[in-house]
């Protein structure tokens, strides 16, 4: 590897970027695409899948056979409330290699007993996401019902442009976070992105299978996500 590009690629990982090294199996040249980069025509349209699916492999294009090797961050929950679904959430979370962090200053409720070996903080998510921000590559869950506790970390993830951001409440309970958002200053468009009522609609009704459904919305959501990059397009 080109020493300038294992350099960019290092820089990338301490920012959590997605990174693609695409080097020239004939004669190994390679080159770094930092998510964000421009790239256009069909490698451009491969790029965008492999950020995507996280897959390395190879391409052929205009002759040339190219290895890309895929760096991606990796992808975290986190999620604000320590209750049944959050208990049921963390397992799932970890086989389907999420990272995941439960915020919640309600000590009743973030207890050691409660969520055996979870990473666990029982503090206001003011104070946690100063020390730990969130990021592209974070997906938010509020499960709290209390607007005191969700509703900060939701607007620092429509800002900070989480892949996924879902909130738990009845139709009701949204709208009047509709408002509060909007008297904050967010967008329709912004408010649109977060996922209320929360998860993919399988009928779920236990804590148990409501964290499915979140699970199965957030792994949806990650792989189908808009690029930071205008890669893909056509020359």
């Amino acid at each position: 590897m080109d020493p300038l590009n294992l350099k960019k690629l290092n820089a990338a990982r301490r920012a959590r970027k997605a990174a693609i090294l695409v080097t020239d199996l004939s004669d190994g040249r390679d080159r770094l695409v930092v998510e964000g980069d421009q790239v256009t025509g069909e490698l451009g349209q491969e790029i965008s899948a492999r950020f995507r699916s996280g897959k390395s492999g190879t391409f052929e294009c205009d002759g040339r056979s190219l290895f890309l090797n895929v760096h991606l961050p990796p992808p975290r929950i986190v999620v604000i409330g320590a209750v049944h679904i959050s208990q049921a959430l963390y397992p799932m979370a970890a086989i389907a290699g999420f990272d995941l962090t439960i915020i919640d200053p309600r000590t009743a409720f973030a207890t050691a007993e409660r969520f055996d070996g979870a990473d666990l903080v029982a503090e206001w998510p003011e104070v946690v996401l100063q020390e730990r921000p969130l990021d592209a590559y974070t997906a938010l869950v509020a499960v709290t019902h209390d607007p005191k506790i969700d509703d900060y970390p939701i607007e620092v993830a429509l800002r900070r442009g989480c892949f996924y951001v879902g909130a738990l409440g009845s139709r009701k309970t949204h709208a009047k976070r509709v408002e509060r958002l909007k008297a904050s200053g967010f967008s329709d468009g912004e408010i649109q992105r977060i996922a209320a009522p929360i998860g993919l609609d399988i009928g779920a009704s236990t804590p148990a299978e409501i964290a499915v459904a979140v699970l199965a919305e957030i792994i949806q959501s990650f792989r189908r996500r808009e690029l930071n990059a205008a890669v893909g397009g056509h020359p």
